[in-house]
């Protein structure tokens, strides 16, 4: 039987969270062969938490998406937040003033009103911010098999060895060990890129007892030639992939689309507005697929061709997705290259690289008027022209911020008169709306909710404030609060996004 090995799918979600936090491309990886070189190496850590060091220092921003509305509501371009969040030092008063002075200026007009927002909120919206990335985190690296101690690592990416961190303010030897191996290798790419190994050196020396371990940091700056190492490998992918500690964790190939899902919920989490999207236009590719006699492997494959094709969403700022007005040309531009950064980061991927011409192809047209590559839609293969009917229906049946989810049957008139004007493909249609109409069996709740929480988790799941859901649903603030609690109760969550993904796990959206 053939087997995939899970780090590939890893080293996707950390591309793909590169994208979300305002990285360059390929820093997840980096981090990861570095943190890895210094534990093991330079360490001489055991094979336990090597690996856990591997997996957290992959999935170290799983959890980047989980609050972006939020942040975009306060900042507006939370992709560029997340990026100065990166490399923020509140423990050096000095430095940190000049932090928030470059991101006054990067900001235009805006700028010192954002910086002093930033500097006046981040104890308290920050922490909001950290603890709902940890819980996601957790949610979304159970769904991956990770270690238990690469989860729990998970909840500290954010603490400093000086208490000075999110969510929680833990210090010193309260933080894992892993994740304080993990924040080192952080510091130092970020400090490498810009000023090479004396860069990473002198940077990491000056975090020494503030953010970072000082033993730790120590041995990194002793050995730095060691640890940095792995950066002078030109292909990250494999060299991280040939860091990873054996033995090598893979499942088999029939389980790539629950993976798949995972990232899915990363990207879905972006806005209020797309939750359960990708799984929605998955379910609808693969029953189209099948109604066209696609083989059980190549129905397989567009299943997770859907689960992925919006990955390069996570890159743009989530205030543009949830904007209720028409959008300026610059953003339409970003926009537009979601599906540039969908093709490359799967086609980084060895085990998903076969899926980036169907997946980054859902926005093609027949006319050759779509994007990015502007490609008319007719040469491409069957499978590409499904899901871009797919993707258009689910889209269509879904609320989004500027009007409300169309019925099934307004949604397939007007994706056919689309498909008439030079859109879609019209068989492509015609194949997804009959996929749409199949019955649906019915099936029980999960975690035992009644149908009235599910109502009221969909609705706080997007964001809605008590009042907000009590109007929708024509009954009390009170009442809602008193079924929300039922929902984080039964669910185990606590946060909007923890309640967001439970949602998406089950199904329950849209």
């Amino acid at each position: 039987m053939q087997r995939i090995r899970v780090a590939e799918v890893l080293a996707a979600l950390s591309l793909t969270t590169d994208v979300a936090a305002g990285m360059s491309f390929e820093k997840g990886l980096r981090t990861c062969a570095v943190a890895t070189t210094l534990a093991e190496r330079v360490l001489g850590a055991d094979p336990v938490t090597c690996r856990a060091v591997f997996e957290t220092a992959l999935l170290r921003s799983v959890g980047c998406t989980s609050f972006a509305p939020e942040l975009s509501a306060v900042f507006g371009d939370d992709v560029a937040l997340q990026a100065v969040l990166k490399s923020l030092d509140p423990g050096d008063e000095t430095v940190f003033a000049a932090q928030l002075r470059a991101y006054a200026e990067r900001s235009g007009a805006a700028g010192p009103r954002l910086a002093r927002t930033l500097a006046e909120t981040l104890p308290t919206l920050g922490a909001e911010a950290m603890r709902s990335g940890c819980e996601t985190s957790r949610a979304l690296g159970d769904g991956l098999g990770l270690l238990p101690r690469s989860l729990a690592a998970l909840d500290d990416v954010y603490e400093r060895w000086d208490g000075r961190g999110l969510p929680d303010g833990r210090a010193g030897e309260e933080l894992s060990r892993v994740a304080r191996i993990v924040h080192v290798a952080e510091q130092a790419v970020l400090a490498h890129a810009r000023g090479g190994t004396p860069g990473a050196v002198a940077e990491t020396a000056r975090r020494s007892g503030g953010q970072l371990d000082p033993e730790l940091a120590g041995a990194f700056t002793a050995r730095a030639a060691d640890a940095l190492a792995p950066l002078a490998e030109p292909d990250a992918v494999a060299a991280v992939l040939g860091l990873e500690p054996e033995p090598y964790a893979t499942v088999p190939f029939g389980s790539l689309p629950g993976l798949c899902a995972v990232l899915a919920r990363v990207v879905d989490l972006k806005s209020r507005w797309l939750l359960g999207h990708s799984e929605h236009v998955a379910a609808l590719a693969a029953g189209a697929g099948a109604l066209a006699g696609l083989d059980a492997a190549a129905v397989d494959a567009l299943r997770c061709a859907g689960l992925l094709h919006d990955l390069g969403r996570a890159g743009v700022p989530a205030q543009v997705w949830d904007r209720p007005g028409p959008l300026g040309t610059a953003e339409l531009e970003r926009v537009r290259m979601h599906t540039y950064w969908t093709q490359r980061i799967l086609e980084r991927v060895p085990a998903l690289a076969a899926l980036a011409p169907v997946a980054s192809a859902h926005h093609e047209r027949l006319d050759g008027g779509g994007y990015h590559r502007g490609t008319p839609s007719g040469s491409l293969p069957q499978a590409a022209r499904i899901l871009a009917a797919a993707d258009t229906f689910a889209a269509l049946t879904e609320p989004r911020p500027h009007r409300a989810a169309l019925g099934a049957d307004e949604a397939a008139a007007l994706l056919l008169r689309e498909a008439g004007a030079g859109g879609p493909d019209r068989h492509a249609c015609a194949l997804v709306i009959e996929a749409a109409g199949l019955p649906r069996p019915g099936r029980t709740l999960p975690a035992g909710l009644t149908g009235r929480e599910v109502e009221v988790l969909r609705l706080a799941a997007r964001g809605l404030s008590n009042r907000e859901i009590g109007e929708r649903l024509h009954i009390s603030a009170r009442t809602v609060g008193h079924h929300l609690a039922h929902v984080y109760d039964k669910t185990g969550r606590r946060t909007r996004a923890g309640v967001a993904v439970f949602a998406m796990e089950h199904r329950l959206l849209p």
